[in-house]
């Protein structure tokens, strides 16, 4: 399996974790829920299921949150990766508007689920900023606002005078959104593990699944030094590994490059940024900004196709670089500065750039929760709350717009706001109980 991140991000720094915090899993034992995966999509869904009185085990192969969710800039955005437009030509207004209203819906909730649990992660709620510097894309950009307000989406328009005052950029325009958040990726993870535990969860570290065997009643996780038995296992591996090869062709691996500078000046930051506020633009792939707990401006994006680790220490260089020149056009005060910690992560990207969630015909007694994209973390917390409900046997009909079999899913149930139910979901389990085998070595998503 590929290395996940690489250099040493912030929130590792800052967290200042123990070599290992959980025990290996070793001999028999007996849960309802397997979780493959411990970052964030892991820990929130142990979290969920243990709350439900659902027995539940975490499977890491390494150590927990710190695989893609430590390189995640931890940005709780509710608009997808693609353009609301080109989700609604995809699959129509209603579905587009759909897919919006579940993200907005699930950033909302796992920010009140992190304040309920009093999970100390810097959560601060954001307005984001949708913008852009070229003049070719303002009309496109402004297209694209009208489509939100068509569909009754939160936003006002930014002209350059506006998008200046409250963004210290000389762009051409933007899109301002409200109810957006961001976090601490590694300390909300640890949170969420930290409150499945207490609630009965079993969490395991360095215990990577070597073979996964499943019936129509059950599935087994052999590990390096154990064996699970469980009703089901939720795959939260951020992208299929290889043991789910038929699923493979369906993520595009990318490589993506973050730096912090060091601790601004308040009078610096006031002058860069007016408001604080979460910036990405119409470039694609997209750039991100937002701003640290201790004042430090983090950037991201220059995303490439993966390549081999073999030159890491180079890519990441040039990474960093055009991240740097990047940084030096939007924001020309920052011309000289050299940043503080600069790291490389591993994503898998959907066609659509909307997660995977759900079962799939090939695989009995799986649940998958994949290709979160850049709103991972609030494409992780929708994920718990559907495959939840799927476990139980009360589908969601939400889960139809996330399903595998989405790309025929664009017509809609009458009344219903949602696309038609999957094949997938709606033909589980029709294999019988012939068994399936897989081999497995996963870890954390990218979050």
């Amino acid at each position: 399996m590929p290395k996940l991140r690489y250099g040493r991000p912030l929130w590792l720094q800052r967290a200042a974790t123990p070599r290992r915090r959980f025990s290996l899993q070793r001999g028999t034992l007996t849960v309802d829920i397997a979780i493959v995966g411990g970052g964030i999509t892991g820990a929130i869904a142990a979290y969920l299921f243990s709350e439900a009185g659902i027995s539940v085990a975490v499977l890491e192969a390494r150590r927990v949150a710190r695989g893609s969710t430590a390189a995640s800039t931890a940005l709780l955005m509710q608009e997808p990766d693609k353009d609301f437009s080109e989700l609604a030509e995809r699959y129509g207004k209603r579905a587009a508007r759909s897919i919006w209203l579940a993200l907005q819906s699930a950033t909302y909730e796992l920010s009140k689920t992190i304040r309920r649990l009093q999970i100390q992660c810097d959560l601060r709620e954001r307005d984001s900023i949708y913008f852009t510097l070229k003049p070719q894309n303002v009309e496109q950009l402004r297209d694209e606002f009208h489509h939100r307000r068509g569909a009754g989406l939160p936003g006002r328009w930014l002209s350059r005078r506006r998008l200046h005052r409250i963004a210290g950029i000389r762009g051409e325009g933007g899109i301002l959104t409200p109810g957006n958040a961001e976090i601490d990726p590694v300390k909300a993870c640890l949170g969420f593990l930290r409150a499945a535990r207490s609630r009965g969860a079993q969490i395991f570290e360095s215990s990577p699944v070597r073979r996964t065997t499943a019936t129509r009643t059950g599935v087994s996780l052999r590990t390096a030094h154990g064996v699970v038995h469980a009703k089901q296992v939720l795959v939260a591996t951020g992208y299929a590994t290889r043991e789910f090869k038929p699923l493979v062709g369906r993520f595009r691996m990318k490589d993506t490059y973050v730096l912090a500078t060091r601790r601004l000046p308040e009078p610096m930051r006031r002058q860069l940024l007016r408001r604080n506020t979460m910036l990405w633009d119409t470039d694609r792939p997209y750039h991100y900004f937002r701003w640290t707990m201790d004042g430090r401006l983090l950037v991201g994006g220059e995303d490439i196709d993966h390549r081999s680790r073999r030159n890491s220490a180079k890519q990441l260089a040039a990474g960093r670089a055009r991240l740097l020149a990047y940084l030096a056009d939007v924001y020309p005060a920052l011309r000289s500065e050299r940043p503080e910690y600069s790291w490389e992560g591993l994503f898998a990207e959907t066609p659509d750039g909307l997660p995977y969630i759900g079962v799939h015909r090939r695989y009995p007694q799986h649940l998958f929760a994949l290709g979160y994209g850049g709103n991972g973390m609030t494409a992780s917390f929708l994920a718990a709350k559907l495959l939840l409900a799927r476990y139980r046997k009360r589908p969601m009909p939400e889960e139809s717009l996330f399903s595998f079999s989405r790309r025929v899913s664009g017509r809609l149930r009458q009344g219903s706001g949602v696309p038609r139910q999957s094949e997938a979901t709606a033909g589980a389990g029709r294999r019988g109980p012939r068994k399936r085998t897989s081999r497995s070595g996963a870890r954390g998503p990218r979050d």
